[in-house]
């Protein structure tokens, strides 16, 4: 491809860019509807793909602001939830968090409308920057600007999806598993197989030295109407241990599902509608507190062999000094096959009873929450010979951590699941307008 024809590719997704905002932002035309990206009968299987995902990705950014000031299901409204969230996260190389976009309506889409563009150009700059291609570079904007693949897109995407299905839905009941508590209680009670909990009804903490009342702590457990959930510490599998230093903390599985009984929630759930979409090892670093700070090793769940992993790390690394040259990494790839502590092999392993591991999920979404359309589980494999397979809890507003996943199935089930809530949407705007 010559520079010219680069410079038209990306002149005309750009302006295909700012069409089919417009044509969201207006109000006045349902997604289903949408002229824009729609897939031709000439387009290959990927092309028709990358379209529709388009579509949904565009349709999902005008959705910010709809969302704006309403109601979030666990924050007072939208933009608080997504101020909350991004207040440590900054575009790799920047070391300015993203929250700072989120004081005001006009400058998020300030951010989307002028930021967003420009930080795709230099993506596709930093593309040509290493393979000196004007056509890598090009098509580089086009999935930046138009179809993101990459894990902070991923997570931005499905926060939206939650976030407008509950608003529109009245909170379903689901929901509510967000909470920690109520999910260990309900997934005890409907025999899900929860981490264990202890039912007394409080604790009393005393340092071992201090004297004259100090040093000792009270809690009051959930249980007895209190704030703390009391638990005996969780260790990790033998067989989790063997792939990770001594000193690593819990290291867990995130396990996405979906649920096209989420869809439409007047029909009975079924087994046939969840689906576990991807599997991600969390490999906790030494000395780490938890696993939130560890290596991503992708897990192939179909045959349980753990793939390589990578980190998303230099997405959460803030300071103006991470601007400069060679500070922060742009991007991180999926190269790593041992735990970089201890140089331990990790990839090529198998993890045992993997397709245990996604039924229990699956079945748990369907007994526990099948009213919400996606669901991250924090599965732990544990010493506890009582329940050696146990579940964390849940993230409805949950994250891939750089898993792969089949992107034909996601996106058909986004399509499907946003031409229902536009049209929830349009018949509640239409009732308030009457």
């Amino acid at each position: 491809m010559s520079l010219v024809n680069a410079a038209f590719q990306i002149i005309r997704d750009t302006a295909s860019f700012y069409r089919c905002l417009n044509y969201f932002f207006r109000g006045d035309g349902d997604y289903a509807s949408c002229p824009y990206f729609l897939p031709s009968q000439n387009d290959s299987k990927d092309s028709a793909l990358f379209k529709k995902y388009a579509r949904i990705h565009l349709y999902s950014l005008s959705v910010i602001f709809y969302l704006w000031d309403k109601p979030h299901y666990r924050k007072g409204s939208y933009q608080t939830d997504l101020r909350d969230n991004l207040r440590n996260v900054a575009i790799p190389g920047t070391g300015i968090p993203l929250s700072i976009f989120i004081v005001h309506r006009y400058v998020a889409l300030f951010f989307i409308l002028f930021v967003y563009p420009k930080i795709a150009f230099f993506a596709a700059v930093h593309v040509f920057s290493k393979t000196k291609s004007f056509s890598d570079a090009a098509n580089e904007y086009s999935t930046r600007l138009l179809a993101p693949d990459d894990w902070f897109s991923f997570w931005r995407l499905n926060c939206r999806v939650v976030g407008m299905h509950s608003l529109l839905n009245e909170m379903p009941a689901g929901y509510e598993m967000e909470n920690k508590w109520t999910f260990l209680e309900e997934g005890d009670k409907r025999g899900v197989p929860v981490s264990p909990f202890l039912t007394t009804s409080g604790i009393v903490v005393k340092h071992k030295n201090e004297e004259g009342g100090m040093g000792i702590h009270f809690y009051k457990n959930a249980t007895a109407g209190g704030d703390w959930i009391i638990q005996e510490r969780i260790h990790n599998s033998e067989w989790v241990s063997s792939v990770l230093p001594s000193d690593a903390p819990l290291s867990t599985f995130r396990v996405i599902t979906s649920s096209r009984a989420s869809i439409n929630l007047l029909e009975k759930p079924r087994a046939s509608d969840i689906r576990a979409l991807s599997c991600v090892f969390r490999a906790g670093r030494a000395g780490a507190a938890t696993d939130h700070d560890s290596i991503l090793f992708d897990i192939d769940p179909k045959t349980g062999i753990l793939q390589k992993g990578t980190t998303n790390a230099h997405w959460y690394r803030l300071g103006l000094h991470e601007v400069l040259p060679g500070r922060c990494p742009w991007r991180s790839t999926h190269v790593t096959t041992h735990h970089p502590d201890g140089q331990i092999e990790v990839t090529g392993k198998v993890v045992p009873d993997m397709k245990g591991i996604l039924a229990l999920v699956e079945n748990s979404h369907l007994k526990m929450c099948p009213d919400v359309p996606l669901v991250g589980w924090d599965v732990v494999l544990s010493t506890d010979k009582k329940v050696p397979v146990c579940l964390l809890e849940v993230n409805l507003s949950c994250n891939f951590f750089r898993g792969r996943f089949d992107m034909s199935v996601y996106v058909e089930f986004l399509d499907d699941l946003f031409k229902k809530l536009d049209e929830t949407r349009r018949s509640s705007d239409d009732k308030k307008l009457n």
